[in-house]
């Protein structure tokens, strides 16, 4: 089991910045990738960006060049800078792990970008 602990939602202006965090514990030697999601209200969730235990990255085209995700393997977290927010970013992000056989999530943490 994996568990997933997000933080770092909150309100911010359009063109602000946030940092959205993610710790993960427990069998955390499989997994082989780590990422982000959002599900804006009426909307599927949908993919941000991951990163895999090689160090691949990947976006999704409305967030390219405004997002970063990164990790602290020591730390075990992985996180997503946020800059240049949106309103349409507003959403619930989710942290997401796999591992060969099963895909974890967190409860979430709440992004709204709003003036």
């Amino acid at each position: 089991q994996v568990q997933l602990v997000e933080s770092g939602g909150g309100l911010v202006q359009p063109g602000g910045s946030l940092r959205l965090s993610c710790a993960a514990s427990g069998s955390i030697d499989s997994i082989y990738v780590m990422g982000w999601y959002r599900q804006a209200p009426g909307k599927q969730r949908e993919l941000v960006a991951t990163t895999t235990s090689r160090g691949r990255l990947n976006y999704a085209f409305s967030v390219k060049g405004r997002f970063t995700i990164s990790k602290d393997n020591a730390k075990n977290t992985v996180y997503l800078q946020m800059n240049s927010l949106k309103p349409e970013d507003t959403a619930v992000y989710y942290c997401r792990a796999d591992d060969p056989r099963v895909q974890y999530w967190g409860k979430g943490t709440l992004v709204t970008v709003s003036s």
